[in-house]
């Protein structure tokens, strides 16, 4: 299979089922900020302590997730959907690392170790999805609400996972210090 197809070299993209649409499409942001949030998580997994099997199968439900935003149509020959239970996974593992970790009594800054700042990236990268997606529904209601639930889940978990590795690592979170 070709890498490159010339497609694309009109300024449009094709999606699953629903054909072509221009690369500026809303569709096409939340798929672009999905796939950076995954290569984000990639690189984590680089860094981390936090077990690699945990953001390989957030990876894996991000591409699920991809392919349900691609497939949204209405052709079930092209549905793929997100696990109906992957946000609950997320809320259990939030719910476990945090039991853990000292309670928040003031924000704190993004950093620590370097594990901690790539999720904490990730996390910012998360949101910018999570809005992505959002707008995206707004404009095709038949856009799924788990998606979207999903991926503001995802962000909890990053900021949790930070905290978490943090931790690991000896690092003390940063807290803010109004200047």
């Amino acid at each position: 299979m070709d890498i490159y197809t010339r497609t694309g070299d009109d300024g449009t993209s094709g999606t699953l089922g629903q054909g072509r649409r221009p690369k500026e499409d809303l569709v096409f942001h939340a798929l672009g900020d999905l796939d950076e949030l995954n290569a984000c998580l990639g690189q984590c997994g680089t860094l981390l302590g936090v077990p690699g099997c945990q953001i390989r199968t957030v990876q894996s439900e991000l591409l699920s997730l991809g392919a349900e935003v691609a497939s949204f149509s209405a052709d079930p020959r092209f549905l793929f959907e997100l696990a109906s239970d992957a946000t609950e996974r997320l809320e259990r593992e939030i719910d476990e690392a945090e039991s853990g970790l000292p309670t928040l009594t003031a924000f704190i800054l993004p950093g620590g170790s370097p594990g901690a700042a790539s999720l904490h990236l990730a996390r910012a990268v998360c949101r910018r999805a999570e809005r992505s997606l959002v707008a995206l529904r707004h404009a095709e209601p038949t856009v799924r609400l788990q998606g979207v639930k999903y991926v503001n889940r995802l962000s909890d978990w990053l900021f949790v996972m930070a905290r978490h590795e943090n931790r690991c690592c000896g690092v003390a979170d940063v807290v803010w210090e109004k200047q």
